[in-house]
């Protein structure tokens, strides 16, 4: 019987060993999404415990903890830190096989040295040791970041945001490439017209233009586009539940634009119209700047209109939908090449289901001379696992080729997240070096291990052009 989580972790051939230890373990990292917060980089702030950074804002956690039949009141309610702390502590030892498991003692070990089990009996210790750890000036955000050999990060933020933060850190002599990227789902989302028109106040006072008609819109965001380019900016992402690509008249958005604009809410067809035509728009402001774009679609959110009501959005209440997304995915994508506007593009399914259709999708549109112009996004949110990005890898090395693949993310709000790209690295090492074993491939470690190297870090430099 192996030892847990030891130095071959996940590792289950000699070859995989070589692979992981040899050519990935010290590749750095560029996490080139993710929804960590501006301003704590900025101001490079400690967290007081392990409950601050760990369990605040973590939906993974939350779930596991309903499910596990903790009150709310420890996971998102008023408990203290020490009792939220001391209920997921609780939790740990039965989320075995759920990467929960996993990533908490990885963070544990990678970050604070700490080998020891989480469970009730250790929870007081690691809770008191990791406290006065994390106040120590080495464990800062910076610290944080430097200790897991991170490059680039790429936060998630609106087109109305100052990036303000962004400009500190920008300004300071901070060294790793903090860089905005732009997230305009707010600017399609017309669905209630008073929240909607809310937004589009806001946009306005960002951008210095009063928003009246669809081209004062296009024309703010494109004033905002710039911006962020500005600022560095090279990637936007995009949160749908599936892709839009309704045939539609400039008039007919114009009419739709203003009917919505006025407070009245759109049918189903106007809708659809509209999302459709900004998701091109969208489309063409990235290419003119060479930009990459990421579109992660398919989930369907805010399942629980209670918990809704009480808590918010992205409180730990969505899961995987059954959207049939082929057929506008291809024509969107179609309609653009057509232009000669189709962008650099990364491409994030949740359900495992559409796993070969994207991974085929992709040779649709690919063409010299970037390589792997169209990715396969690695695995996502629920997806974000052995088995998902286990079969994500699959499908896309018989489909594709998983050479030119661009590598993991976290998509995380936690700093302590990073062990997350080791995770990745370790299955991806053991798929190769079981094949390796197997003879299926040759036991040729330079090559196979060049291979490893490009999908841990080189390939997103060239990717994305850091």
């Amino acid at each position: 019987m192996k030892k847990f989580m030891d130095e071959n972790f996940m590792l289950n051939s000699k070859a995989a060993e070589r692979l992981f230890h040899e050519y990935a373990a010290d590749m750095p990292i560029i996490d080139y999404h993710n929804h960590l917060p501006p301003e704590e980089i900025s101001g490079d702030i400690n967290f007081r415990n392990l409950t601050q950074v760990w369990l605040k804002g973590d939906h993974y956690k939350w779930r596991a903890m309903r499910a596990f039949g903790i009150e709310e009141k420890y996971i998102t309610g008023n408990a203290s830190e020490i009792e939220k702390f001391e209920k997921w502590a609780g939790t740990v030892p039965y989320t075995l096989r759920n990467p929960l498991y996993h990533w908490t003692h990885m963070e544990l070990q990678r970050y604070f040295n700490i080998t020891d089990l989480l469970n009730p009996s250790t929870a007081h210790s690691i809770f008191e040791k990791t406290s006065e750890m994390l106040q120590s000036p080495e464990f800062s955000v910076h610290n944080l970041l430097r200790k897991m050999n991170v490059k680039v990060l790429c936060t998630t933020d609106d087109p109305a945001d100052d990036l303000g933060e962004h400009k500190k850190i920008a300004e300071s002599e901070f060294e790793i490439k903090v860089l905005p990227a732009w997230r305009p789902d707010k600017a399609m989302g017309a669905d209630d017209p008073v929240v909607y028109n809310k937004y589009l106040d806001k946009l306005s006072d960002s951008a210095g233009i009063e928003i009246k008609t669809i081209d004062d819109l296009m024309d703010a965001l494109k004033k905002r586009h710039d911006f962020f380019a500005s600022m560095g900016s090279c990637v936007s992402d995009h949160g749908i539940e599936e892709f839009y690509a309704e045939d539609y008249t400039q008039a007919e958005i114009a009419k739709i634009f203003k009917k919505v604009r006025g407070g009245i809410k759109l049918d189903n067809e106007e809708l659809l119209k509209f999302k459709s035509y900004m998701m091109l728009e969208f489309a063409r402001l990235d290419h003119s700047k060479n930009w990459v774009q990421q579109f992660h679609y398919g989930v369907m959110r805010n399942n629980n209109k209670r918990m809704f009501d009480m808590l918010g959005p992205d409180t730990g209440y969505d899961s995987i939908g059954d959207f049939q997304v082929a057929k506008n995915m291809k024509k969107f994508l179609s309609n653009l090449a057509a232009e000669d506007k189709l962008a650099k593009t990364i491409l994030y399914n949740i359900n495992p289901g559409d796993n070969e259709m994207i991974a085929t999708m992709l040779g649709n549109f690919n063409e010299g001379p970037v390589a792997g112009k169209i990715q396969f996004g690695s695995g996502w949110w629920f997806l974000d696992q052995k088995f998902g990005m286990t079969e994500q890898m699959n499908s896309l090395s018989a489909l594709g080729l998983i050479s030119k693949f661009v590598g993991m993310l976290t998509d995380s709000r936690s700093f302590l997240s990073f062990p997350r790209h080791e995770y990745f690295r370790r299955i991806m090492c053991n798929l190769f070096g079981q094949d390796m074993e197997n003879g299926e491939i040759p036991g040729d470690f330079d090559l196979v291990g060049g291979i490893i190297q490009d999908i841990c870090y080189n390939n997103a430099k060239n990717y994305f052009g850091f």
